[in-house]
């Protein structure tokens, strides 16, 4: 049965994914999933490898051109297989059910761990506004996810909106600091002036480069999450290439437009040297309150990110019960249109990495999969085109196959900088998926010898 039947089928059936998602959704989980903590942060890091503020933004350019490009190619495979589950159904599709349950178990891990990791920031952000709460900081994050289990069991029209609502509090609340930063434009006070013009800037190096690239490109992470939606998509051959294509361009004019500002705002020198840049230039703004409107809008940026990452990877995990590679049972789906029993085991997982505080390492280990599953994800495009010539394709990757290249080039080099990076972590996530390989073959023995 081809993809198109399968999903004709889900369509509003009972105990079925619900359609009715669209364009408006597709941009907000993509800006809500990308547009976040890391650009409050990042900016600080990529100054201090580059020579002025000419190559940052260039940098921010290229990272975002990059990433749009690994948009447009893997929308071809969201068009042409429009299923639930993202990265995973086009490994299995390509490779088989063995490298499909491989990156189907990892995606969902990576997002279980991320789903801890919010949880904690929000939590931490949280305690910063409210200080009476500071030594509730592992309670306040299981209560916060535990909210967000009530959103996704109200149903998908009620996350969606959710997650719609949420990121347009983001944007405007990003571009209301951007706004701030131009109008104020601080100037240097004259010791920094004297500073930078006596000061000869740091020379472009080729270290230093790939440093800002690579953070720059983690901090586009997010840029695939309409992938993960495009069964529940009203007309996926039509939005998914909106929602892919225009998320990913507006998250670049952001991150320029907060890059810009915030040169307007600090001094370079003083950019380069911040470890939180959107809060000093704050700061520069507003006064000592600065610090505490950042906390806010860190807080506000986590609201649709959570809601995110807590759609998505219960759509892995149906995705993977429907198809037989993991329990059935994870494929039921309530009336809502909300999978019910992937919501309780994604949000069980996250808790007991919340409260065992074992997602600190599980986040250090996700970076390899992330990467890995985008490798996978950039062949699958490749063995497709081959293997499946007359497989409908509504959208196809412009450019191929040399835009195919550079991103599985890119991706090759970003996976062999996390190995290169932390060996160790990826030795772990080795293991680990190891162990997810040896426990499904084993469940499935059993279950066969019954």
């Amino acid at each position: 049965m081809s993809a198109r039947a399968t999903t004709s089928e889900t369509s509003d059936a009972p105990g079925r994914l619900r359609r009715i998602l669209g364009v408006g959704f597709g941009l907000a989980v993509i800006v809500g999933s990308t547009l976040g903590v890391g650009i409050l942060r990042t900016p600080g890091l990529v100054a201090g490898q580059l020579p002025g503020g000419g190559a940052i933004l260039a940098v921010w350019l290229a990272g975002g051109l990059y990433t749009l490009l690994g948009s447009i190619c893997l929308t071809e495979l969201g068009t042409a297989v429009p299923q639930a589950g993202g990265y995973y159904v086009y490994a299995r599709r390509a490779f088989g059910d063995a490298v499909g349950f491989a990156v189907g178990w990892t995606d969902w891990l990576t997002y279980c761990a991320v789903l801890g990791y919010v949880s904690i920031g929000f939590s931490e952000f949280v305690v910063k506004l409210i200080p009476e709460l500071a030594s509730a900081v592992t309670p306040v994050a299981a209560v916060a996810l535990v909210g967000f289990v009530a959103v996704q069991w109200a149903g998908v029209r009620v996350s969606s909106r959710f997650q719609e609502v949420t990121t347009a509090l983001k944007c405007a609340a990003f571009l209301a600091l951007v706004a701030a930063s131009f109008v104020s434009h601080r100037k240097p006070p004259s010791e920094a002036v004297a500073a930078a013009a006596g000061a000869t800037p740091p020379a472009m190096t080729l270290t230093g480069l790939i440093v800002a690239l690579q953070a720059v490109v983690i901090t586009y992470g997010g840029w695939q999450s309409a992938l993960y939606f495009t069964e529940e998509d009203e007309d996926p051959d039509r939005n998914l290439p909106r929602s892919m294509i225009g998320g990913v361009l507006g998250v670049i004019v952001m991150y320029l437009l907060v890059n810009a500002a915030l040169l307007a705002t600090l001094p370079l020198r003083e950019l380069a040297s911040s470890t939180l840049p959107a809060a000093d230039a704050a700061r520069a703004i507003v006064g000592a309150r600065g610090g505490q409107i950042i906390t806010a809008l860190s807080a506000i940026s986590l609201l649709a990110l959570l809601n995110a990452i807590m759609m998505i990877g219960t759509r892995i995990l149906f995705a993977l019960g429907r198809d037989g590679l993991l329990f059935r049972g994870a494929a039921r789906v309530n009336a809502r249109g909300t999978p019910d029993v992937a919501t309780l085991v994604t949000t069980g997982v996250a808790l007991l990495l919340i409260v065992t505080g074992t997602f600190q390492r599980l986040v250090a280990i996700v970076s390899f999969f992330l990467a890995a599953n985008y490798c996978v994800s950039c062949l699958a495009l490749v063995v497709l085109r081959r293997r499946e010539p007359d497989l409908a394709r509504p959208f196809r990757a412009w450019g191929y196959p040399w835009s195919a290249v550079v991103v599985a080039i890119g991706a090759v080099l970003f996976l062999a900088g996390v190995l290169i990076g932390d060996t160790r972590s990826g030795v772990a996530a080795l293991a680990l998926l190891g162990a997810g390989l040896v426990g499904r073959r084993v469940l499935f023995r059993r279950a066969a010898s019954i």
